[in-house]
């Protein structure tokens, strides 16, 4: 459907359809792992992007591209990117975008052992969102709360706010971004050789009965 779309836009002059295609072929990709694919299709949409001289247009092709970069372990490269990403959202007065850049810029900072800037940015994070009510943005939150737990060697409150996230993905019918997934999983390979599977399980199923907003003012107070 999106190959036929983008014959469609091509045909008609519409570059915002054009984009929308080929950044849903760069989503495909990525969620089969083809990297490679990914950033080739996002790189289509953001040449396609730049031509049209509408800048709103960038955002999601650049978002792709950055998101490429994290999943391929250039950190720095990534930071780069959303940190332009952020400028972008910011410029475009799109604050739901920026917050959601920002959520993996600071996953980006905890990688690079940034641990005081990853902090601040999902210090800043968290607050928009639940200041705003933005429900589909709360598992994010909780992966990146599980995530710096881990970096901080606290493993049993990583397990934790692992399964506050996995509740608040399927109360929302959703699953992770790849790149989220991603970082569960290494909060996962780790609590396991801390704690051991069983001690691991307990505490990730304590928390998908915790409330998230709860668990988080609970583990950062």
């Amino acid at each position: 459907m999106s190959g036929a779309e983008v014959e469609r836009a091509q045909a008609a002059g519409d570059p915002a359809g054009e984009v929308e295609a080929r950044y849903s072929l760069a989503r495909v990709a990525l969620r089969g792992g083809d990297l490679r694919g990914g950033e080739a299709r996002a790189r289509e949409a953001l040449d396609v992007a730049l031509r049209s001289r509408d800048r709103s247009l960038e955002e999601r092709p650049r978002h792709v591209l950055a998101a490429v970069a994290r999943m391929s372990g250039d950190l720095s490269r990534a930071r780069v990117l959303y940190q332009d990403s952020i400028a972008l959202n910011e410029a475009l007065n799109q604050p739901r975008m920026v917050t959601s850049e920002t959520h993996n810029l600071a996953l980006c900072e905890l990688g690079l052992g940034n641990l005081d800037v990853a902090k601040r940015l999902m210090a800043e994070s968290r607050e928009r969102v639940f200041r705003n009510g933005w429900a589909d943005f709360v598992p994010y939150v909780c992966v990146a709360g599980a995530a710096l737990a881990s970096a901080e060697g606290d493993h049993a409150r990583a397990a934790r706010l692992s399964g506050v996230a996995e509740a608040a993905f399927a109360a929302l019918g959703q699953i992770p971004d790849p790149d989220d997934a991603a970082d569960l999983t290494a909060v996962r390979t780790a609590g396991v050789k801390a704690l051991g599977v069983n001690a691991y399980a307990l505490e990730r199923a304590r928390g998908k009965h915790l409330d998230a907003r709860t668990a988080l003012d609970e583990e950062h107070p």
